[in-house]
């Protein structure tokens, strides 16, 4: 079988020779028109050559590759070429008659361009929407990328080594250098050897290709589906109305520029709101600061320190572990109001209202706690009740019998324990015998007015009025501002 003539001294230059045509087509015919020949095309930057194999007509010289070895040298053809692609091709084109287009008959190496170092965006999972029986809450999913304090943002890519390529005419190809946007750390971030870090939890920022952190989330518009429920572990300030299902939890504090139309908010410092809260009847607010807000309706409320109302306090529970203050003008009508060391109010309750009850005094978180194991000591009192009326019955299997004495035992002890827990409580239960109710304008009849649990019920309207507790009298009395 012929051989492939390889020329070692044919031209370097990688000129496209005469015989190939603007198309990237060349042909090279035999003396006999009859005989087989074959037309190359060239891909655009020279990396691959292609072949028609056309046979041979009547009496003509079948394809030989002495011939295709003439016309791979006369087109300059030195470098990546498929001998055995071309034989198996010839082999075919000559026995079955037919042409055997588009054969790969040389290919080059491409440049593998050198990749500089750079740092890249790490990934940031979005969170999958919840469901619940099959339904899709989109209230859970939010536009906004939240760190962690330590978090890693990037990561440094290393440098990726290139590598020179050579087209089919063995002409060397030069590797490029590419040198990829990556970013840069910003405010908030430290920079090491490999990584882009957060110093502090809050909201990613990317700007041009710095990424910083800020520990404020700012939403300019309002909060529904577009943001989701907002859970952030910085401050939050949102400009817009908050839409009714939507919670906002806040590892800072929380500033609301219109009326807040709450169904759950947790903040761990301040809540802020410029217009008033309305709840709905099921809104829960718990505020870790102080609370101010215009006005306050059907929530449910607790302030760890001292809330501020302008104008009213509408069917509300409020529980707050300092004071409650409103202005001369501010009135509280119905719900049950608690504020350990005092309130200050324009006027309280209203005669066509629901009752009104104040409390005051009182460590509410105690009083919970008291109240929730009251109703423990209940249920293990009637659980105590019913095992000593069947202990009672006679003739019973001896080894029941001792399993219900051991039963005895355990809930009799656990009664013992649980009162012990009452009696501890309700001696932290009182915080403040010296706090004060003070109304500058009416206290209307069938207002409630307890202080260190000593009650005072409003018969006849009260004006002007400053309650507190006489110990040694051990009731309220009031004295006029």
């Amino acid at each position: 079988m012929e051989k492939f003539n390889s020329n070692k001294n044919r031209d370097q230059a990688g000129k496209v020779p005469e015989s190939k045509n603007p198309q990237n087509r060349a042909t090279v015919l035999r003396e006999n028109k009859n005989d087989g020949n074959i037309s190359v095309t060239f891909s655009e930057d020279d990396l691959e050559a292609r072949a028609d194999f056309i046979p041979a007509v009547g009496n003509g010289e079948p394809i030989t590759l002495a011939y295709v070895s003439s016309v791979l040298e006369r087109l300059n053809i030195v470098y990546g070429i498929q001998e055995k692609t071309i034989q198996e091709a010839i082999l075919r084109c000559n026995h079955d008659r037919k042409p055997i287009k588009d054969v790969l008959i040389a290919r080059g190496d491409p440049p593998k361009d050198e990749v500089l170092e750079y740092f890249e965006l790490a990934p940031n999972p979005a969170s999958s929407p919840s469901e619940a029986n099959n339904r899709i809450d989109y209230r859970s999913q939010s536009p906004f990328v939240i760190v962690k304090k330590d978090q890693i943002l990037a990561y440094k890519r290393p440098r990726e080594k290139g590598q020179d390529g050579k087209n089919i005419h063995g002409v060397l190809i030069p590797r490029g250098v590419l040198r990829p946007e990556g970013v840069s750390g910003g405010q908030n971030t430290r920079t090491d050897e490999n990584h882009i870090i957060a110093k502090i939890a809050g909201q990613l920022i990317e700007n041009k290709k710095v990424i910083s952190v800020q520990e404020s989330l700012v939403i300019k518009g309002g909060v529904g589906y577009a943001t989701g429920n907002i859970i952030f572990p910085g401050d939050v300030i949102i400009e817009g109305p908050v839409s009714d299902g939507f919670k906002i939890y806040s590892g800072g504090s929380v500033t609301i520029k219109q009326t807040f139309d709450v169904t759950d908010v947790i903040t761990k410092n301040d809540l802020t709101v410029a217009g008033g809260i309305i709840g709905r009847g099921r809104a829960l607010v718990k505020v870790g600061g102080t609370l101010k807000a215009k006005f306050i309706e059907n929530c449910r409320v607790a302030c760890r320190k001292t809330l501020m109302v302008e104008t009213e306090i509408i069917n509300s529970s409020i529980y707050a572990m300092e004071n409650i203050e409103l202005g001369d003008k501010g009135v509280i009508v119905g719900g049950d109001i608690t504020a350990i060391h005092g309130i200050r109010a324009g006027a309280i309750g209203k005669k066509s209202g629901k009752p009104t009850h104040i409390h005051c005094g009182i460590d509410f978180t105690v009083q919970q706690e008291k109240e929730k194991n009251n109703y423990q000591l209940r249920i293990i009192s009637a659980k105590l009740a019913k095992l000593r009326e069947l202990m009672a019955v006679p003739e019973q299997n001896p080894e029941k019998k001792a399993k219900m004495e051991e039963l005895l035992h355990r809930l009799e002890q656990e009664q013992k324990k649980t009162g012990q827990r009452i009696s501890d409580l309700l001696g932290r239960l009182e915080a403040d015998d010296k706090a004060l109710v003070e109304v500058t304008g009416e206290i209307a009849p069938g207002t409630l007015i307890e202080i260190c649990q000593i009650a005072l019920f409003v018969e006849e309207p009260l004006r002007k009025v400053r309650i507190s507790l006489d110990k040694t009298k051990g009731k309220l009395v009031s004295e006029p501002l």
